[in-house]
């Protein structure tokens, strides 16, 4: 996996608060190299921006990180970027690989043994885009960073 930078990535000013990119290989690792790059993103937006990133939106990034890597790494040919962006409401995870066929999220069958990759990114994540590219396809996911109401709520009264 081959980054740019000294944080692990290219960061860059945005309309947003942050952005990195980062160019993944195949390699060995690849998933959780791509997993460990948005965590310490995270940490990053939280030490130089005092964005507040609760424990759910920190999970959920790695889960949809781990699936849209996963996914481009099994049916994509070629290289795979990711980019993280973040603002005070959202993270924003963006995967673009070099496959032009556009995936689409299977019905629920719990009988299925694979291919739900796209059905949990769909449901953790409050926005969720594939378009196609120039040369391949890019899918983005928002995930909230506030927590929800009910959450919140749940957790003071534990």
């Amino acid at each position: 996996m081959d980054s740019d930078g000294d944080h692990a990535g290219r960061v860059t000013p945005s309309a947003g608060l942050m952005q990195a990119s980062y160019a993944l290989d195949a390699g060995n690792g690849c998933i959780a190299q791509a997993r460990r790059h948005a965590l310490a993103f995270l940490d990053r937006a939280v030490t130089e921006h005092l964005v507040v990133v609760p424990a759910r939106a920190r999970d959920l990034t790695q889960l949809v990180v781990s699936e849209l890597v996963t996914n481009a790494l099994k049916y994509a040919p070629g290289p795979v970027m990711m980019k993280l962006g973040i603002t005070p409401e959202r993270v924003e995870v963006t995967l673009w690989d070099s496959a032009s066929v556009l995936p689409v999220a299977r019905r629920s069958d719990p009988g299925r043994i694979s291919q739900h990759g796209l059905e949990i990114v769909k449901a953790v994540s409050a926005y969720l885009v594939v378009r196609p590219d120039a040369a391949g396809k890019r899918i983005t996911a928002h995930i909230a960073l506030p927590d929800p109401p009910g959450e919140a709520a749940a957790r003071a009264l534990a």
